[in-house]
Formats: C-alpha cells, sequence, structure tokens
C-alpha cells in the first residue's frame, strides 16, 4: 500500500480507501438494504489486511445495514487499524437536537464510542443554508469535537463550484472534504478547481465516484477501441484510478466495492499509485477518451445556468446533465436512480409546462422545452 499526507494532519492515508456503499447484498441489488454481512466483512478485512487505513460510510448507505455490516468487520481488533469515516444525514435533521440522536444512532450502529472523520453529508446550497447554518451545525459538531464523539469534521458535497467556494470559506475548522471527481467530472461539481482550492487551504480532499459509480469500468464499444489501440495496457478502472492518484492534492481514493476480486485489484492498483507518474502518452489517452465519450453526449448543454431560474421551479441544467450521462454510458437506470432518489421531485422535467422562458435565455439555443418531456420519458 501506498500512504499519502492527510491535509495537515499528523497522519498519513492509504491511496486507496474503502467506500461501503456498494456492499455485497443477499438479493443481487447493490442499492438493497440486504446486505450479505459475511461476505461485506470478509471483505472490508481484507482491505484493511491490505493496508486500507480509511473506511468510510454513511447513516443512508444500504438502508443503515451498511454501517451495521462496518460495525461488525471492525470487531477482533480491526477497528484499531483503520480511521472510520461515517456522515450525518442532514436531509433528515429538523432541530439542533437531532444531529447528536442521529449520532448517537450511528455510535450504536458502528459498535464504537466515537468516529475518527464525520462528514456532513452531500452538502449543496440548500441544504448549507437551510439546515447546516440554520441548526447551528457547525457548532454542534466541535461540542462532538469537544466530548471525544468526533475527532475531525469535514463535508462531502453535490454542487456548484461558487457553493463548494462559499462552504469553505464559511467555516474555518474543516479538516476535510469529500468530492465527486474522475476524469469525467473535471469541470463537473467542485471540479479541479475545487480540488486545488481545498488543498490550497491546508484540506486534505477524499476523492468519491472515481470510476463514476463503475460506468468507467465497462465502456461502449467505441471507447473501448481507444483501450484497444493504446500501446499502454491497463484496464479501463486502472486508467481512471491512476489519473486520480497522478496529482497531488488528492489524499485518498474512495472505491465502492462489492466483490473480494475487486479488492484484490484495487489493493493491485494502489500498490502501483505514484505521485506524477503520468507521461505526455497517458495524459493523451485520457483526453482521447474524454473527448470520445463527450462527443456521445446528445444536449449541448454547458450548464452556465442563463435558463434559470425556471418559473416552474425545474431544475433545467440538472435534467439535461442525468439525460447525458444516461447516454454517455449507456446507462438509463443509473441515471434514472440518481434522478428518483436524489433529484427533488419539484425540480423534476415533469413539471415542465413548455413556457419556452427558458429558450429565450439559452445561449447555446437549446429547445429545452423539446428536450425535457424526453428526460421525463427516460428517468420518470
Amino acid at each position: 500500500m501506498q500512504f499519502r499526507n492527510f491535509g495537515t494532519l499528523d497522519w498519513k492515508v492509504s491511496a486507496l480507501g474503502f467506500g461501503a456503499m456498494r456492499l455485497p447484498t443477499t438479493d443481487g441489488d447493490p442499492r438493497s438494504s440486504s446486505v450479505d454481512q459475511p461476505a461485506a466483512v470478509r471483505m472490508i478485512r481484507r482491505a484493511i489486511d491490505g493496508g486500507v487505513n480509511y473506511l468510510d460510510t454513511a447513516y443512508f448507505y444500504h438502508g443503515g445495514n451498511s454501517e451495521l455490516a462496518v460495525g461488525h468487520a471492525l470487531q477482533d481488533g480491526y477497528r484499531e487499524k483503520v480511521m472510520l469515516a461515517t456522515k450525518s444525514p442532514i436531509w433528515l435533521l429538523r432541530d439542533e437536537a437531532d444531529f447528536d440522536t442521529r449520532l448517537a444512532e450511528q455510535l450504536q450502529r458502528l459498535q464504537t464510542d466515537h468516529v475518527d472523520f464525520y462528514l456532513l453529508h452531500g452538502l449543496n446550497k440548500k441544504t448549507w443554508q437551510n439546515v447546516v447554518l440554520k441548526f447551528n451545525l457547525l457548532e454542534r459538531s466541535q461540542q462532538a469535537i469537544r466530548d471525544g464523539r468526533i475527532r475531525y469534521l469535514g463535508f462531502s458535497f453535490h454542487d456548484d463550484f461558487n457553493t463548494f467556494t462559499e462552504i469553505l470559506h464559511g467555516y474555518d475548522r474543516w479538516t476535510f472534504c469529500q468530492i465527486q471527481y474522475n476524469y469525467m467530472d473535471v469541470d463537473n461539481q467542485a471540479g479541479l478547481a475545487g480540488l486545488k482550492l481545498a488543498a490550497e487551504k491546508g484540506l486534505a480532499v477524499v476523492v468519491m465516484e472515481p470510476l463514476l459509480g463503475g460506468r468507467l469500468t465497462n465502456p461502449p464499444a467505441a471507447i473501448r477501441e481507444i483501450y484497444d489501440r493504446s500501446t499502454i495496457k491497463r484496464s479501463p478502472a486502472d486508467w481512471a484510478l491512476q489519473w486520480i492518484w497522478d496529482q497531488p492534492e488528492v489524499s485518498t481514493i474512495l472505491s465502492g466495492m462489492s466483490s473480494l476480486e475487486q479488492v484484490d485489484a484495487n489493493l493491485d492498483s494502489a500498490s502501483r499509485s505514484r505521485l506524477h507518474s503520468f507521461l505526455p502518452a497517458d495524459h493523451q489517452v485520457i483526453e482521447q477518451l474524454r473527448r470520445k465519450y463527450l462527443e456521445r453526449t446528445p444536449i449541448p448543454c454547458t450548464k452556465c445556468g442563463y435558463c434559470m431560474p425556471c418559473p416552474n421551479g425545474v431544475n433545467i441544467p440538472r435534467n439535461l446533465e442525468l439525460f447525458n450521462e444516461a447516454h454517455l454510458h449507456e446507462d438509463i437506470p443509473g441515471s434514472r436512480y440518481i434522478y428518483k432518489t436524489f433529484f427533488p421531485k419539484p425540480e423534476h422535467a415533469e413539471e415542465c409546462t413548455t413556457c419556452k422562458v427558458c429558450e429565450e435565455l439559452c445561449p447555446q439555443k437549446i429547445p429545452i422545452s423539446e428536450w425535457l418531456p424526453k428526460v421525463a420519458t427516460a428517468l420518470g
């Protein structure tokens, strides 16, 4: 295992972190609550035995059973071998006291008296302003640090770069942050600019979705031709991981693993990870992959936001983005799951009344009123 700096802490983190979001299940559904606990325990312990020292879960993963499985895996001396991360379910918080109630529940599930790294989960502009600040969660978190229930505070993030900057500068005691980052998300969400900004402020940066939920591991035929033509032989997963590990601002990569085979493959990749190891030829392959994927994007939306706000509350850029991702990776079920699970219903494409106000404002002259019904049909 290779180890890297974790922000300003006097501790080295394994290049590979274990993300307990896609544990093996007894019903075969990677997102269900039916976690195959014995298999999950074997996987987590195999990863720890292989040098992984950062283990990440969350209140919602697998309907709460991810934290239970992690708690079982960390018995028999394994708790002392890792730094444990989990996340506050801020969507469930209705007042200040709920923060402590949920944290107590998590500690019980995890069979531990403290969490090393505690994250405010999935922050965006609305939850930052209407939950975190409104319910004084930053002070609540500091109290939990003072009494030992958590050691360090961070946040995970899903919104645009401006919101990321607002949250990053809105509190001076963040230790780390967790962002979605891969070679297709350089300009999405926090993106490369957010990665560099957080690192400049001394925060550790934990990368999630390095493989875009597995989409980058199973490329369409037109994409696979690029791998086949390259004289540099790596698996699609290894290409994506090594590209991220090449960057010094990255502290660790979380991989959501579902089998022992995936654990072993990722451990092998992590053992070969190095900073600044990518040669010009490597970067050319990544650029070819990115360009070919983008050619498959059906809607030429740049997410500039000029179409917003919609009079009917539709989040136009996000709808178009999910539709593009579905076609980009030939994965409509994956985008549909995100659409239905994490995307507020009032912002769905179904709410479009084809008023065409947005079309008058769109610099790309996209026929948005024609596309949104297609989004609703595909993902709704």
